[in-house]
C-alpha cells in the first residue's frame, strides 16, 4: 500500500503545477500508508502495563480482540453502596459446613458447594466425557497467625487430629507413622503472640477434613457412580497435585480416601518452591505491580470503600487491640475476614474486647461481621473482576497454570495422552485467578473447597476430528453449576467448542505458556 502511494505521489509530482489540494492529499495518504503497520502494532501493545496482545491464530471476536478484559454484572456484591448499607449476607452461609439439600447451590464460605451427584446435570448421550481436570481450595482450617488479634481471649487446640510427617524409603524399612502434637510447656517463659494452642495457624481442622472427605466421595459418585468414567481403582491414569503449602496434602490424603476408600502410597504432583504454578509462586513483577496499584489511593473506588469503611476499622480495632497503623489488618479487610469467618466456621464465639486480660461486653456482633464479609467480597470483586486491569493482572501471575491445563486439554483431543482426571489442590488466592482469567460475570471470594471443573467431551467421531480439534466440547463448573463468563468470547461455558477455549487461552498466554515472561517482565 505504501509503496502504491508514493507511486502516485511521484507520477502526480512530474506533472506540471500540481494542484495544491491534491498534493496535500496524496502526501496525507502516503504517510498514513506508510504509517499504518506501525499504528497496528502499536495498538495491539500491552494492556496496563503487560506485554503485546497475541490473539490466536483463527480466534475470532467481532468488534474486540478475544482477550479483551470485560467488566462483570453490576450486583449488590460488587456495589459499594449496597454492601456499606446492607444487613446480612445475601443469604450466604458462614457458620456451619452444613447446607441442607434444598439449598445446595447456596454460597457458603465454610464449605462451598461442588459438583456431586444430586444435582450434577449429565450432558445428552452423544457427548462422550475424555478428561476431566479440577482445581479447588483447600477445606476449613485455623486462621493464619499473620491474621491473629495482638491477645486472643480463648485458645484454640488441635487435639482430636494428627498431621502426619514422616518420611521413608520407597524400596527399604518402614517408618512408623509420627505426627506432629502440639503442646504449651509450663516451664517455657515466652508465650506467642495472638492464637495460642495445640493447633497450627493454619492447619486444615477436623471438620476440615471431614469436609476433604466428603468431596472426594461425591466427585467419585459422579465421574464414577454416575458417568462410570473413572475406573473402579487408582490408576497411573488418575493424578493429583497440591502446593507447597502442608494444608493442601492434608486435604489431598483425605479427598483421595473419599475417592477410592484406599490408605495406601499415592503421588501428590509439587512444583518447586517459587516457581510453582498452581499457588501461584513465579515471580511475576507486572502483575503484582497491577494488583498493588488496585489495591492503593491510586484506584479511587478502593480508597473509598477505606475511607467509608474507618467507623467500622475503628470499631474492630478497638475490640481487637490491633494498632490502627498495623498495615495488614488496614490496607484491605482480608485480615479480619479470615480471624471472624474462622471463628464462626468452627462454632466459636465471636471476640469481645480484653479488659485486664478478661473479655469485656464490647464484642463483635453478627451484624458487624456481616459488614466485614461483605466488603471482603466486594474487595475480593474489585481485585479480580472489577477494575479493568484484573484481567492483565491474573494473567501475569496465573497464565503458566492456564497454560498447562491447555497442553492437557490438548493432548487428550490430539489422542496423545491417555490420563483422565487430574485434580489440583490450591488456595483461594490460586482459585480467584482462574475465575479471573475466565471473567466470571459474578465474583465472589472463594471459600473452602471453591471449585472449578473443566470437563472435555467428544462428540461424533468424524474424520479428521482429532486432527482438527473439531468434535470436541469443553464444559466449565464453578460450584457445580456452569460458568457463566462476561467475555463474548466465551459466555456460558457448556458444551463450547474446545478450540475456541483453547483460542481464548493461548491469546492471554500463548501456546505453552510463550507469553508469560514477557507479560511478568513488562
Amino acid at each position: 500500500m505504501a509503496g502504491a502511494l508514493a507511486g502516485a505521489l511521484r507520477s502526480l509530482l512530474v506533472r506540471r503545477r500540481p494542484p495544491l489540494k491534491s498534493l496535500l492529499a496524496l502526501l496525507c495518504l502516503s504517510v498514513f500508508g506508510i504509517m499504518l503497520p506501525w499504528f497496528y502494532l502499536s495498538s495491539a501493545a500491552t494492556v496496563s502495563g503487560l506485554a503485546l496482545a497475541n490473539p490466536a491464530s483463527g480466534a475470532k471476536h467481532t468488534g474486540d480482540h478475544v482477550d479483551a478484559w470485560h467488566a462483570p454484572v453490576k450486583w449488590e456484591v460488587n456495589s459499594l453502596d449496597k454492601v456499606l448499607n446492607s444487613e446480612g449476607v445475601y443469604g450466604f452461609i458462614f457458620n456451619s459446613s452444613d447446607t441442607p439439600d434444598s439449598d445446595y447451590g447456596t454460597y457458603n464460605y465454610c464449605n462451598m458447594p461442588h459438583v456431586r451427584a444430586k444435582e450434577y446435570i449429565r450432558p445428552s448421550k452423544e457427548y462422550e466425557l475424555q478428561y476431566v481436570e479440577l482445581i479447588h481450595r483447600h477445606h476449613k482450617r485455623t486462621p493464619y497467625a499473620d491474621n491473629s488479634f495482638p491477645v486472643e481471649s480463648y485458645q484454640w487446640n488441635c487435639n482430636d487430629q494428627a498431621l502426619y510427617l514422616y518420611g521413608q524409603p520407597l524400596q527399604g524399612h518402614d517408618a512408623a507413622h509420627g505426627y506432629r502434637k502440639g503442646y504449651i510447656s509450663d516451664v517455657n517463659p515466652f508465650t506467642q503472640s495472638g492464637w495460642v494452642g495445640s493447633c497450627q495457624f493454619p492447619q486444615i481442622t477436623p471438620g476440615g477434613l471431614q469436609d476433604s472427605w466428603q468431596h472426594g466421595a461425591d466427585l467419585f459418585g459422579v465421574y464414577h457412580g454416575l458417568l462410570g468414567f473413572l475406573p473402579d481403582n487408582l490408576t497411573p491414569k488418575v493424578r493429583y497435585r497440591a502446593t507447597n503449602n502442608v494444608i493442601t496434602h492434608q486435604v489431598a490424603g483425605m479427598v483421595i480416601n473419599g475417592m477410592w476408600g484406599i490408605t495406601n502410597d499415592v503421588p501428590l504432583n509439587v512444583q518447586a518452591v517459587n516457581v510453582d504454578s498452581l499457588e501461584p509462586q513465579y515471580s511475576c513483577p507486572a502483575a503484582s505491580i497491577l494488583f498493588n496499584a488496585i489495591k492503593s489511593k491510586s484506584n479511587s473506588e478502593w480508597q473509598r470503600h477505606l475511607d467509608e469503611a474507618q467507623d467500622i476499622y475503628a470499631t474492630l480495632d478497638d475490640i481487637s487491640g490491633v494498632p490502627s497503623d498495623d498495615s495488614g489488618f488496614h490496607v484491605s479487610f482480608d485480615h479480619y475476614f479470615d480471624n471472624l469467618s474462622s471463628r464462626q466456621c468452627h462454632d466459636k464465639p465471636l471476640p469481645c474486647k480484653l479488659v485486664n486480660g478478661k473479655n469485656s461486653s464490647t464484642c463483635v456482633t453478627q451484624e458487624l461481621a456481616d459488614t466485614v464479609y461483605r466488603l471482603g467480597h466486594w474487595e475480593y470483586s474489585q481485585m479480580y473482576r472489577d477494575n479493568d486491569t484484573t484481567l492483565a493482572a491474573s494473567t501475569g501471575a496465573y497464565g503458566v497454570w492456564v497454560a498447562e491445563l491447555a497442553v492437557n486439554l490438548r493432548a487428550v483431543i490430539e489422542g496423545n495422552r491417555d490420563v483422565l482426571y487430574t485434580h489440583n489442590i490450591a488456595h483461594d488466592g490460586s482459585v480467584s485467578r482462574v475465575l479471573s482469567l475466565l471473567q466470571i460475570d459474578e465474583m465472589v471470594w472463594p471459600g473452602m473447597g471453591s471449585e472449578v471443573v473443566f470437563e472435555l467431551y467428544k462428540k461424533g467421531d468424524g474424520p479428521g476430528t482429532q486432527q482438527t480439534g473439531s468434535g470436541f466440547y469443553v464444559r466449565v463448573l464453578f460450584g457445580g453449576q456452569v460458568l457463566k463468563s462476561s467475555s463474548p468470547a466465551l459466555g456460558a461455558i457448556d458444551m463450547i467448542p474446545a478450540g475456541k477455549l483453547l483460542d481464548y487461552f493461548d491469546s492471554l498466554v500463548g501456546n505453552r505458556a510463550s507469553l508469560i515472561k514477557a507479560k511478568c517482565n513488562a
